[in-house]
């Protein structure tokens, strides 16, 4: 008999869930897998490059001029920490895409200092996942992915790339920085979808 009787999904907290295996975490943990980019907004840039290389740009006076949306949304991170109702400000990938020509079904996520990680579109559409430039009220400090990072709270924290600068779409799927060290393709917190195999 398994230790997880069938049906569990995670523990209540409040009118909460915690995914199974993570705990609440209060504070915002910093974690990174390199040195944090200081990118001054006049030279920031965010571009969607579509699968026949089509390019959709914005500078951030053009970013800030879109619409914005403040989700507040549970983060959970693959390290084991979860932190409840955190309120963001930024753009709907969805605002983003909305003249995008493409048939793709993968995205990989383009960092400032070369971090990639890959993602099925459609994990990043329907209201799922933002580029997100305000964390609690204040601007996206650099230590969390400031100016802005995505923010795709519905997968291990992994998924929402710090100083994101652009998504290049392809028809088939390529595993990023974490997911070639081993780490899952998609990383769905309530499916412990924590390494390959998983």
């Amino acid at each position: 008999m398994g230790i997880v009787s069938p049906g569990f999904h995670g523990r209540r907290r409040g009118n909460t869930m915690l995914p199974p295996g993570q705990y609440e975490e209060e504070d915002f943990p910093v974690l990174s897998a390199g040195p944090t980019p200081r990118v001054p907004t006049d030279r920031w840039q965010f571009t969607i490059t579509s699968e026949t290389g089509e390019r959709y740009s914005w500078s951030w006076a053009e970013f800030q001029a879109l619409p914005q949306e403040t989700p507040t949304v549970d983060i959970h991170c693959v390290t084991r920490w979860s932190k409840f109702a955190t309120t963001w400000k930024g753009v709907s990938l969805d605002t983003l895409f909305e003249d995008v020509e493409t048939a793709a079904d993968y995205a990989m996520i383009h960092s400032y200092g070369g971090y990639t990680t890959n993602l099925p579109l459609e994990d990043l559409l329907d209201g799922q996942a933002w580029v997100a430039h305000r964390y609690d009220g204040e601007d996206l400090d650099p230590e969390h992915g400031g100016p802005a990072r995505l923010l795709v709270p519905h997968l291990y924290f992994w998924k929402s790339a710090k100083w994101v600068r652009g998504i290049q779409l392809m028809p088939e799927d390529s595993p990023g920085f974490w997911e070639a060290a081993g780490y899952h393709d998609r990383g769905d917190p309530w499916r412990e979808e924590r390494y390959q195999g998983d």
